[in-house]
């Protein structure tokens, strides 16, 4: 009988379990999926938009994987702290998965980068997400307006976020004080803004197609930064006389934008405001607090990206949140790349000095960089299960006959159990009833651990 540890609860983690306990060659395999947060479903519950209903759903296939009898949820775990070290957690199992994703925001390397009013989108993300590491101070909505840098996914959300009015977000998730906070939300102009055009912006044309379909809020375009883009220009521009081929996704994009761009100013009470082939070059301010942001203006080149024009534009903006990608974070006692924010590995497993370390793996954007969709983790999880389940004849010939969760415990940790979490969504639903909306994300690291003290039903052994 195999003991594996799955560190990180999110899409990865969870699909690595359910192919540990599904493959046929190594039948009885009990698999412990660790997390450092009481809550299970990583980014599934704590990146994914509260008004991502459809999305948010793939809780329900996760649940039943975490629900599986071989499987076990310890939440409130974290690798490095009590000495609980990758060294002393493989001693604790047969083998380790190390799915925890790409935690950290990509930095711009700019002038005035650190100003007051400048956030990674992700931390305003996790804001109005609940997760109990957000500032609970809530972010500068006072500002009219409002600078997302970046042309992704997490920019459409945070952009629509903004523009969207609470009244929309009440039947949400939210946590209640980011609902008042954006309630009381000065913000009339949010300018999403990419260095690139439109027909290579990463965002999805689902997402982007929602910016339009916001009751209060207009997008604008302008046409001078459209002209710009090859895919998009008049048939007698210069910058059409070479057009290169287009994925779907790029096309339809192009063809959203175009449209938007035809349209007239409608007079709405917010504007969402795209911009392209600007690139950011320094975040202004006055008295600690930013004010602006100087772009300067780019334009295509022959290698398919963009150079600088020489030419500025500034921006006002009393807040600016930077979405231009993730990096993995460092595990100690793990090997890493700097470069490429991922852990070494070959088909999952972990090498160390180019050699495979027994016994430890990766799946996940630790794994591949942060890359694909929330379906790409299924068959990046399967193929470190396969190596995994290759080298189990090989892997370290120990007898685990004592339960982890009891060493866990004698080292000082406080494991939340499945029926701990299931303690924790009673109470945010209480919480909820209380508020007269839906269920309510608790937002605090207190909060949700003395809901989760409040554990029902047994727990496997």
């Amino acid at each position: 009988m195999l003991r594996i540890a799955v560190v990180g609860s999110g899409p990865s983690g969870v699909y690595t379990a359910q192919a540990l306990v599904g493959q046929p060659l190594v039948p009885g395999v009990l698999v412990d999926v660790l997390d450092r947060l009481p809550c299970p479903y990583g980014l599934v519950r704590y990146g994914v938009a509260p008004d991502h209903e459809k999305i948010k759903s793939l809780q329900n296939t996760l649940r039943s994987v975490l629900e599986h009898d071989r499987v076990r949820f310890l939440g409130n775990v974290e690798i490095g702290a009590h000495g609980l070290t990758p060294e002393r957690l493989l001693g604790l199992y047969h083998a380790v998965v190390y799915c925890v994703g790409a935690a950290r925001d990509r930095r711009l390397g700019i002038p005035g980068e650190d100003l007051a009013g400048s956030h990674s989108a992700t931390d305003f993300v996790s804001w109005y997400s609940a997760h109990p590491d957000a500032t609970p101070a809530g972010f500068g909505l006072g500002a009219r307006s409002v600078v997302v840098i970046g042309v992704g996914n997490v920019a459409v959300d945070v952009a629509r976020v903004l523009a969207r009015g609470a009244e929309d977000l009440r039947p949400t998730d939210v946590p209640h004080p980011a609902l008042g906070a954006l309630a009381g939300s000065a913000v009339r102009d949010v300018h999403m803004v990419g260095r690139r055009g439109p027909s290579q912006a990463k965002f999805t044309t689902k997402e982007l197609r929602e910016l339009g379909a916001l009751p209060s809020a207009e997008v604008r375009v302008e046409h001078a930064d459209l002209a710009l883009d090859p895919a998009y220009a008049p048939a007698q521009s210069p910058a059409a006389a070479t057009p290169q081929p287009l994925a779907t996704v790029n096309r339809r994009n192009v063809d959203v934008v175009r449209g938007w761009a035809a349209l007239p100013d409608r007079g709405r009470e917010r504007r969402i405001h795209l911009r392209f082939f600007l690139r950011p070059v320094e975040l202004l301010g006055a008295e600690g607090r930013v004010t602006a942001v100087r772009f300067e203006r780019t334009a295509p080149d022959e290698r398919g990206g963009v150079r600088g024009t020489g030419t500025y534009e500034e921006i006002e903006a009393g807040l600016v949140l930077r979405a231009v990608g993730y990096r993995g974070v460092p595990i100690a006692g793990l090997p890493f790349d700097g470069t490429t924010g991922t852990v070494p590995h070959l088909a999952g497993r972990v090498l160390r000095h180019g050699v495979a370390s027994p016994g430890e793996y990766v799946a996940g954007w630790i794994k591949r960089g942060p890359t694909g969709v929330i379906g790409t983790n299924r068959a990046c999880a399967k193929e470190t299960v396969a190596s995994l389940i290759a080298d189990a004849p090989s892997l370290p010939a120990r007898r685990i006959t004592a339960d982890p969760l009891d060493a866990l415990r004698a080292a000082g940790h406080r494991p939340v159990e499945w029926p701990g979490w299931l303690s924790i969504e009673d109470a945010e639903a209480a919480l909820g009833a209380s508020l007269g909306r839906r269920s309510v994300k608790i937002p605090d690291w207190e909060g949700l651990l003395t809901a989760a003290r409040g554990e029902r039903g047994p727990s496997r052994p």
